[in-house]
Formats: C-alpha cells, structure tokens, sequence
C-alpha cells in the first residue's frame, strides 16, 4: 500500500531500501512504453469505498491468483479514513494519541508493506496493482518509476506539470506529495501500489509525518485545479499511462 519505501523482493523477508537508496534508477520510462516485458491483459476492478480490512483481502485474493499464473490485476478503490504503518516505520511519525484518532473516527493499521506511515481516505484513489514481476523484468526500481511516469503523464494532460524528486519516491507538483506510492513484493509478485489525491480531507495527513516526511507538504488535484473532479475522471487517465507504460490491455 501506498507509501514511501518499498519491500524488497523475492520472498518479502523483511530487506528494505532506504528512501535515498530507491532512487538509483531515475531515468523515466516514457522512451520505451511497456518494455518491461511482454504484453499482457489485465483485470480492472473499480469497486468504489472499501473498509481497509476488505482491501487486504482483496489483494491477498488477487496475489494468489497472479501468482497462480492469472494475468495481472489492478484494484482501484477508495478507503474509509485510515493511517497505515509500513515495516520501515514506527508510531513516532503519529502526532497523536490512538484515542484522538478514534474519536476521529480513524483506524490504524501496521501491515507488511515497507516504509514509514501514511493516510487513506474517501477522496482519495488508491490503485493496487498485482503485477506478475517476471514478467515485467523482475524490477522493483522500473516498477515505481512506471507508477511515477504514468501519474506525471496523467496530470500534464491535465495541464498540471508534475515530477519525480530525487530524494523520494512519489509525484510531487512543486514541494507538494500528490501521489505516494509504496509496494510489497512476494515471489515475484507486486501488491499494495499508490494513493492519488483526488480531493481526500488534507486535514488528516496533519496527524502524521506522511511517509515520515517533516519538510513537504501534501496538495490534491482539487486544490491544484481550483475545481471538483469525479474519481471515474482520474480513473480513466491513470489506467490509460500505466497500460502505456506497462504494456498492458486493460479489461475493465
């Protein structure tokens, strides 16, 4: 699930790179769409607001069946609010008690996903896609910086200019986070993914470090624009890029 720092492959035994250490491959993929690997099919499944508990076990369903031998899956969904800690991370990021968090109405969770914590919430378009790695070159690097290049070429249709940072994983629009993304890898298979700001509550990501990140600031598409944008909008533009970059024929 989305955020800063990545597992290690190839079994998820715990190795990590650091948020520096991510970014030895910066060069962007737009010059050879979908060259990772031979072209595949993949299953859309846009299923609206899903509890963080549910989303888990859809991952972990569609795992099973990509590492079966299915085709690739990607699962685009909204979460009820709620902080996530990744492996990396530790409850010192969180800038308050458990008990404001509940009276707020906001879950937490510690899952198997590397990096430090993050905020899911209504607003806000998470995408897991659950990839067949050797298919797509058994490159974690390549593998964010696809989901980098397709939300960059996402936004600019948009006319939004975004960008890589060279020191951390993610889109950023000026010093601002506008998507974070964050795997795990298991047998060669990727899951958790990204979380695009649509126009999630920003007021949340207040009750953290996000991605235990204390300089940046976090926009959505929203603030950018000045403007409402329906979900099905950002939907499309992202599964457009990332069939682009990943070589993939999206059934939805």
């Amino acid at each position: 699930m989305p955020n800063c720092v990545f597992a290690n492959p190839e079994i998820g035994s715990g190795n990590q790179l650091t948020e520096k250490e991510n970014r030895t491959d910066l060069d962007p993929v737009r010059s050879k769409p979908g060259s990772a690997g031979a072209h595949r099919f993949c299953t859309v499944l846009s299923l609206g607001r899903v509890s963080y508990r549910r989303g888990l076990e859809l991952q972990r369903e569609a795992f099973a069946l990509v590492r079966a031998g299915g085709e690739d899956r990607i699962l685009l969904l909204e979460h009820d609010p709620v902080l996530t800690i990744g492996r990396g991370g530790s409850e010192a990021n969180l800038l308050v008690s458990r008990e404001i968090l509940a009276q707020q109405g906001i879950e937490l969770y510690e899952v198997e996903r590397g990096g430090d914590i993050t905020y899911h919430g209504p607003g806000q378009l998470v995408g897991y896609p659950i990839l067949g790695l050797n298919q797509h070159g058994r490159d974690v690097h390549k593998l964010l910086r696809g989901y980098e290049e397709a939300a960059i070429r996402a936004l600019s249709v948009l006319g939004i200019e975004a960008r890589r940072d060279p020191a951390y994983t993610g889109v950023w629009v000026g010093e601002d986070k506008i998507m974070a993304i964050g795997v795990a890898v298991r047998h060669w298979v990727s899951y958790h993914g990204f979380a695009f700001n649509i126009d999630p509550n920003l007021d949340h990501f207040k009750l953290i470090n996000p991605c235990g990140i204390m300089d940046r600031g976090v926009t959505s598409l929203a603030k950018i624009l000045g403007r409402p944008v329906e979900r099905t909008e950002m939907e499309r533009l992202l599964l457009r890029e990332l069939s682009v970059v990943f070589g993939l024929e999206m059934r939805v």
